[in-house]
């Protein structure tokens, strides 16, 4: 598994592993452990600057057809059914999860941490590994998700609610810890996601948001654009630097099979984590809500939405199981 730490977009730390690709390196090169590649040029360096343009560009568009709240409402009332069986054994795995939480540095059993777009309380089982449960609180749109979460003897002293990430229900400075993992892909406002993870955490506190990242192979980026919101992870850093975090830093996650490649993207990409350095809400002030839940809609747009939606989720549930294969058959020597 490749893991790669940034801070801002300057000076990456390989952790260990392959490097991945999309930092304008040639994607036909082999990376070794330490070892950068320009083209067909190896030189080993303990640090790089990289450009700023870590994926391939993207056009400016509207949200996806499942990045709204009601379509991503009626997905998941049918995807919780399988989501622990089917979808987390191809993106989203206990060794992935331990990973990317680490960052969060949960280190006090007595923290209070909340989970947002906890779902099916997947993520929150590694949170409580380092939390006493009864000071975790799980948020989730889905009652269908929640429903599952609460089913999981760890998490039976957990608070579980639902709500909206980007009008969370706790008040300024709460919490220690703020935690979201495959949950900024449906949001339709990320920026008012993350201005709300800003305020609920408490000065010192420290937001980790897990989340996809977006493919660089054509027919990826199709599917990623049809489905739900794929971040570049220039996004990222640039969101959490607007909602006024400090010390931020991103952290490369995948599967082992991925051996570093993400030209197909990944679901579960990154964890990207800052620090709050004052108290109060953010500094960052916007306007109204992208996408009023309320409102009424157009019954044949909202299932067109959904189904073509649905179809490219299709496409993201196939990549893993095409990537293990070809790790299975390629040499090891040879990435994919």
């Amino acid at each position: 598994m490749a893991s790669l730490m940034l801070s801002g977009t300057q000076n990456p730390k390989f952790i260990g592993g392959i490097a991945p690709y999309g930092l304008g390196f040639d994607n036909k090169c082999f990376f070794n452990k330490g070892v950068v590649c320009y083209g067909n040029k190896y030189g080993v360096r303990k640090n790089m600057t990289i450009r700023c343009s870590i994926s391939a560009s993207r056009p400016a568009s509207q949200p996806r057809f499942i990045q709204h709240k009601k379509e991503a409402f009626w997905f998941y009332r049918f995807l919780s059914i399988v989501y622990d069986h089917v979808i987390n054994p191809g993106h989203w795995t206990e060794d992935m999860r331990d990973e990317a939480l680490e960052p969060a540095d949960l280190y006090d059993r007595n923290m209070r941490v909340v989970d947002v777009g906890g779902g099916t309380g997947f993520t929150t089982l590694g949170i409580v590994k380092h939390v006493e449960a009864k000071n975790v609180t799980i948020l989730d749109q889905s009652p269908h998700q929640l429903a599952k979460a609460k089913q999981k003897q760890p998490l039976k002293e957990c608070n579980i609610i639902e709500g909206d990430a980007e009008d969370l229900p706790f008040p300024t400075d709460y919490a220690d810890r703020y935690v979201s993992a495959g949950s900024i892909e449906y949001w339709p406002d990320p920026q008012r996601g993350i201005k709300e993870a800003y305020r609920v955490l408490k000065i010192g506190g420290k937001a980790c948001i897990i989340g996809p990242v977006y493919p660089t192979f054509w027919l990826s980026r199709f599917f990623a654009d049809v489905w739900m919101l794929f971040p570049k992870e220039e996004e990222y850093i640039e969101w959490f630097k607007k909602a006024g975090f400090k010390d931020i830093k991103l952290k490369r996650i995948g599967p082992k099979w991925y051996r570093g490649v993400r030209r197909h993207g990944l679901i579960m990409g990154c964890s990207v984590t800052g620090v709050k350095p004052l108290s109060g809400d953010s500094p960052l002030k916007l306007g109204p809500k992208v996408e009023d839940v309320k409102k009424p809609v157009n019954p044949f747009v909202f299932l067109s939405r959904f189904i073509l939606g649905a179809i490219a989720a299709t496409y993201f549930v196939l990549v893993p199981i095409y990537m293990w294969i070809k790790d299975k058959i390629v040499p090891k020597s040879m990435p994919i």
